[in-house]
């Protein structure tokens, strides 16, 4: 049976820009879906490309949801190709909610995201102070000595429980990457997160250059490392736990695929994984932490990457606040329908 599908499409600008090794980020865009079921019920889901990242861009997105002609069911959704993962995350949100399943643990820790520079100093500052215990720092944007410089003022403000993780975004080359490695092997890192990638099609050599040089890494120093960039999409993530990838996989699960899927292969390879967000609105964001939520790693679930301050100028698209600890009630309290009317 199939149900009417609607959607919107946003640009957001972000209160603050978010300063990465690729330069200032100042908006979002993308699409919220609606999809309407029987007895009253609706579904909501969000389209939230990253095509540097190596998703869809948000013209093929809104291109796949205008050709659906207006309605979608399981059928329709078989039949969106799986390197449009942003669409297939956005239409099993709505049609399937409950497909990822109940929670699995009661709360989550958030690491907090510290801005880059020094402005991470005084940030740390306030964040211990609200109570975070994890942080996570983008490097890679300013002078690699300056950087090295300002790890141990950075450590030196956290409490000896704290864990830090580096996020490079694939800035650095393999030498920086390995001095970086060098210096965090005898301080508490917890991972450096995509120290180099190439963002090229599939098979060119640069991307397996890249490729070997994050296998040595993770080889050669103790520090561990996780992707993000390179594990966006479903397929590239089957393809690095399939090659036993020994580190951590940053998942995003906005840009990565239908929520169940994306639950089975990690669960299949017993994947020790990082859910983090991809800076989506409330609608995205809700289906991504009740992902977080109901997966059963090998571990204690990590931190979870949605520590990010308020976003955009409305809090209807925000999402849950950046505190300390998310559960599964704060998660439920978010309002799908409000951040929709947000764009009317």
């Amino acid at each position: 049976m199939s149900h009417p599908l609607s959607f919107r499409r946003y640009r957001l600008p972000f209160r603050a820009a978010v300063r990465t090794a690729h330069g200032p980020w100042r908006e979002r865009a993308g699409l919220l879906v609606r999809v309407e079921g029987g007895a009253g019920r609706t579904g909501w889901g969000e389209v939230a490309p990253l095509p540097a990242f190596g998703t869809e861009t948000l013209a093929e997105a809104e291109e796949a949801l205008a050709g659906l002609g207006g309605a979608v069911d399981g059928a329709a959704l078989a039949g969106v190709p799986e390197h449009l993962g942003c669409v297939r995350f956005a239409l099993a949100s709505a049609l399937a909610p409950e497909a990822v399943g109940p929670p699995a643990v009661a709360r989550l820790a958030v690491a907090r995201l510290l801005p880059a520079g020094r402005a991470a100093l005084a940030a740390a500052d306030r964040a211990r102070a609200e109570g975070f215990a994890a942080f996570k720092w983008k490097v890679g944007v300013e002078g690699i000595e300056d950087e090295l410089a300002m790890l141990d003022d950075l450590l030196a403000r956290l409490p000896a429980d704290a864990r830090l993780r580096l996020d490079a975004n694939g800035a650095w080359t393999t030498r920086q990457a390995g001095r970086w490695l060098e210096r965090c092997a005898d301080r508490p890192i917890e991972f450096v997160e995509q120290p180099c990638f190439a963002a090229a099609a599939p098979g060119a050599t640069r991307v397996r250059q890249a490729e070997d040089a994050l296998l040595g890494l993770a080889r050669d120093f103790p520090t561990p490392i996780a992707l993000d960039e390179s594990v966006a999409g479903l397929a590239s993530l089957r393809w690095w736990l399939e090659r036993g990838w020994p580190g951590i996989v940053v998942v995003k699960p906005a840009l990565a695929g239908a929520p169940a899927e994306i639950l089975a292969l990690l669960a299949a390879h017993r994947t020790d994984a990082v859910f983090s967000s991809a800076f989506e609105t409330a609608v995205g964001r809700q289906v991504a932490l009740r992902l977080a939520l109901a997966y059963r790693g090998p571990q204690a679930p990590r931190a979870v990457g949605f520590g990010a301050a308020a976003l955009f100028g409305d809090t209807r698209l925000d999402g849950p606040p950046a505190t300390p600890f998310l559960t599964a009630a704060d998660v439920d309290h978010i309002d799908a329908e409000a951040a929709w009317n947000a764009l009317s």
